[in-house]
């Protein structure tokens, strides 16, 4: 209401001040709402763990190269909207490995929808016994049916020159562990690469980028199955 001496010249500045407060209010609340917008699509992400070692790790690979990205890459090409985090550690044994799954899971900012577990390729190339490494596995498999966290065994195979007795105990541990706590078995993380010089780097044991491709390409539709 317009109060005696005052003119409606003497109240643009007011109105004028008012539009330049809602223009505020209105850019303000748009911007909340697209931050809120990409929190929420975030928040509703899959979780998805690669826990292993150099294989998921990408070692000795350029960003964007290694599994990892590759595999969140290939999961929202196929739809899926999903996050892969980087656990793997080069060089981690299945002891190195057991020793750190608890704080690992405990640093992360939400409950994963799946582990992918891959451990147990150092243990083979260092000659540990297999009954060291599949009590190892087990206690992880154990840790992360305790948190009902749905897990991807991923399987490694011993190389004939390891001798018959070697590689017959060192192989059966993941089906063995697999079929004990109910989980999905991936049976062999290289396959299709670990015969194939082109699809792998200089040391003939890591895959590079053209043999990450043919990994993620193999494991896409288990680890989309088993979200």
């Amino acid at each position: 209401m317009i109060g005696p001496g005052m003119t409606s010249a003497k109240m643009m500045p007011i109105f004028a001040g008012m539009t330049f407060s809602i223009s505020r209010l209105r850019q303000l609340f748009f911007a909340i709402a697209f931050l809120l917008s990409g929190t929420v699509a975030q928040a509703a992400d899959k979780l998805v763990v690669a826990f292993g070692d150099s294989l998921t790790a990408g070692y000795q690979l350029a960003p964007g190269d290694g599994f990892v990205p590759q595999l969140e890459a290939a999961l929202r090409r196929s739809g899926l909207a999903a996050r892969v985090h980087n656990a793997g550690v080069s060089g981690d044994t299945s002891a190195q490995g057991r020793a750190r799954l608890g704080w690992v899971l405990a640093s992360l900012a939400a409950k994963p929808d799946l582990v992918i577990l891959e451990l147990g390729a150092n243990d083979m190339l260092r000659g540990l016994d297999p009954a060291q490494t599949k009590a190892n596995i087990d206690a992880m498999l154990a840790e992360l049916k305790k948190r009902k966290i749905r897990v991807l065994l991923a399987g490694m195979v011993a190389p004939p020159n390891l001798g018959a007795v070697y590689s017959g105990r060192f192989n059966a541990i993941y089906p063995d562990l697999a079929r004990k706590y109910s989980v999905r078995l991936y049976p062999f993380f290289m396959a299709g690469v670990a015969d194939h010089s082109r699809l792998q780097i200089a040391d003939a044991m890591h895959p590079n980028r053209d043999g990450v491709g043919v990994i993620v390409r193999s494991i896409l539709p288990v680890v989309r199955s088993s979200l």
